[in-house]
């Protein structure tokens, strides 16, 4: 599979990834923000992506800059938050049509850098603050996500296992921050918290398409440079609690399908040797339609709604979500464990893992064929410090044996049952 290669460039302020391809009609550009997580400060960090995308200095108003990308072709804006082990990172995304596909050959790409430049480094302010109407509905927009968060059984019950699971570890935190803190927060605070934090980040900034690279570079340094001081990697390593008894945990709602959520510590993170087994492992144990979890947990003993398995890359987490009903809780609990228990011993064969593998690198072609996607990729790379070809990862994944895989299995550890039910549900 060819793909092509990542040039990187320490920067003033931000580091400067520029992938040139062909491939792609449109030009990505995506910045990243990191930070540690903390408790103090993340509602302020979830609330941010979605005031700063409102309104800037020189569109005032959500219409104004909305018509300013509109008129660029329609360019595509977006942003979000996400924990990647202990580390909190934003995402601003751009999508804009590349210009020599364009009769009048207009410069769209610098106005574009100019507009995303602008959400980043000259938002609109007004009395030392962000715009207080902004601001406010951003709030309850928030206020209502976290809300609703309750109604999402299946997001709920994998968040209350994190909260079980990773208590006094900052991978517990919430990104979508917490409804105590709204109260504190206003027009000024935010606008606070924001100057400490746009100038303290760790800021990547990643653009691939059909580009010529000296011409970015320039456009990237005209926009993008902050202060020499700002860019420091205060990166967070992963944490673990000590190894303690399994934790078993049963909250009752009004629900009528429980959520049986388990959580393993892998013992393995993105950039270790035996991640590339850890993913075949996961396609065999629950991560694909023909895997141990579904077929028996949910095929043979029709014990669960769904029965399936991720992995957190870069915590070392191995999470297994699936809804059974209350009264099979025991039941579908132990035929679970049984699964891992097997793969711990070997019971799958070798075309079991190489039918996995190549699921695997599908999956991962199919992710990286997409300008974002690609990205995902390389910034977990840059995240846990390692620099693999496309083709290098392709091979080693191909490369898995069975005993990779049953060594990789018994590094993994069961940490936390957590179990939603229904107020008379599951074990009394």
């Amino acid at each position: 599979m060819k793909i092509s290669k990542e040039s990187v460039h320490d920067k003033q302020g931000y580091r400067l990834h520029i992938l040139p391809s062909k491939k792609y009609k449109t030009v990505s550009i995506v910045a990243k923000l990191k930070a540690p997580l903390q408790r103090e400060g993340i509602t302020e960090r979830a609330l941010l992506p979605h005031v700063l995308q409102k309104a800037t200095s020189s569109h005032p108003n959500v219409r104004a800059l909305q018509s300013a990308l509109e008129n660029l072709y329609g360019t595509g804006f977006s942003s979000d938050g996400t924990k990647k082990g202990e580390n909190h990172v934003l995402s601003f995304r751009m999508e804009v049509v590349n210009e020599a596909y364009l009769n009048d050959h207009e410069p769209i790409l610098e106005k574009a850098m100019q507009i995303f430049s602008d959400v980043l480094f000259d938002p609109k302010v007004e009395q030392g603050g962000f715009d207080e109407t902004i601001v406010n509905r951003e709030k309850q927009t928030l206020e209502q996500k976290i809300k609703s968060i309750k109604d999402d059984r299946m997001s709920y019950a994998n968040m209350r296992l994190i909260d079980h699971m990773c208590d006094n570890e900052p991978y517990a935190l919430h990104v979508h921050g917490y409804l105590e803190d709204f109260e504190k927060i206003n027009a000024k605070s935010l606008y606070e918290y924001y100057k400490a934090m746009i100038n303290r980040d760790l800021l990547d900034l990643y653009i691939i398409g059909d580009v010529d690279e000296a011409e970015i570079e320039k456009l990237a340094d005209k926009y993008f440079s902050r202060s020499a001081s700002a860019n420091n990697d205060a990166h967070q390593e992963s944490l673990a609690s000590e190894k303690r008894e399994i934790n078993e945990v049963i909250e009752r709602e009004d629900v009528n399908q429980g959520k049986l959520h388990i959580g393993y510590r892998t013992n393995i993170k993105f950039g270790d040797d035996d991640y590339f087994a850890l993913q075949v492992f996961n396609g065999i144990f629950g991560g694909f339609p023909s895997s141990k979890l579904f077929m028996n947990v949910r095929e043979k003993h029709s014990l669960a709604y769904y029965a399936a398995s991720r992995f957190e890359s870069h915590k070392g987490l191995l999470l297994v979500f699936s809804g059974v009903d209350p009264k099979d809780y025991e039941q579908a609990k132990s035929i679970i464990i049984e699964q891992m228990e097997a793969m711990k011993s070997g019971d799958f064969t070798s075309d079991q893992v190489s039918e996995s593998s190549e699921q695997v690198v599908n999956q991962l072609q199919e992710t990286m064929d997409h300008a974002n996607g690609l990205i995902e990729v390389l910034y977990h790379q840059t995240l846990s410090g390692v620099s693999i070809p496309a083709k290098e990862i392709i091979e080693n994944v191909r490369k898995v044996k069975k005993e990779d895989v049953v060594k990789v299995a018994n590094k993994i550890e069961l940490d936390t049952i957590y179990f939603l039910t229904s107020q008379k549900g599951g074990e009394e």
